[in-house]
């Protein structure tokens, strides 16, 4: 059975961050993750993942002025030193939390703009050989244009062939079921292809992006894909609650027995 983890941005916003963490465990969850842990230590965060005995499974690395708009800095040729020393703040935190995987977000470009793709390759390169120093996996998301206009990776085969011809070992695609359905469809196909490169796997529902089960896609079938191909991996909860968190988790009821308390990665 897929190992979920409890998106802490989107899930529990019931409660303020640091009490999320006990309503997922509280659920069942036996793992977690979230966009940003920067507006609180990196001790308040591990204190709670030890205290509820839970996994860190990713987060995001620093994307520039979030406030702002601004989705990521690797595209941004002009931007490098700054995602350089958010590297090492993210870094910061995966010592803290033990996460062993770190997403880098692209940044608002054109995909077609040469100096864009330049500056996005040296980036990803850069980032990808800095976090393997550490032991940690880096992991790249194409994000739909319907919820991020003008983000610059956008392409689940443009993302693959990237990874592929830069060759590095730590280097991963985070395959987002949602993102891949509204980008591409036939999601079944693609998870098979890429799978052997799937450093990570988040799903919501198409196209409302709520609870697994409640749109067009066959969730219960795509996780019991995942079995099948042998991905050990996590299912990061990316989704927006329809209505209050707990009482949409029947999805999850299948599943919860199944949820193993790793304590570390």
């Amino acid at each position: 059975m897929p190992r979920f983890a409890a998106n802490l941005t989107l899930m529990f916003t019931e409660r303020p961050f640091l009490d999320r963490f006990a309503a997922a465990a509280e659920a069942g969850f036996t793992a977690v993750e979230f966009l940003f842990p920067y507006d609180h230590p990196p001790e308040a965060i591990a204190e709670r993942l030890a205290r509820f005995g839970l996994t860190q499974a990713l987060f995001n690395l620093p994307p520039g002025d979030w406030a702002a708009g601004e989705r990521g800095l690797a595209a941004l040729p002009d931007r490098f030193a700054e995602l350089q020393a958010g590297a090492e703040t993210g870094l910061t935190y995966a010592k803290a939390t033990g996460v062993a995987r770190l997403h880098l977000m692209a940044g608002m470009a054109d995909a077609r703009d040469p100096a864009a793709q330049d500056a996005y390759r040296r980036a990803v390169a850069w980032t990808a050989e800095r976090v393997g120093r550490e032991g940690l996996d880096l992991v790249l998301e194409p994000i739909n244009a319907r919820n991020m206009p003008g983000y610059f990776l956008n392409d689940f085969d443009i993302t693959a062939d990237l990874i592929r011809d830069l060759g590095l070992p730590n280097l991963k695609l985070q395959f987002d079921l949602y993102h891949c359905q509204i980008l591409h469809g036939d999601v079944t196909t693609r998870l098979r292809d890429l799978m052997p490169m799937v450093g990570h796997v988040q799903t919501a529902s198409v196209p409302a992006r709520n609870e697994p089960g409640t749109g067009e896609m066959n969730d219960a079938f795509l996780f019991a894909e995942l079995d099948y191909l042998g991905y050990a991996g996590f299912v990061g909860c990316e989704y927006n609650p329809a209505g209050g968190t707990g009482e949409g988790l029947g999805w999850f009821e299948p599943y919860r027995a199944s949820q193993v308390r790793e304590g570390t990665r």
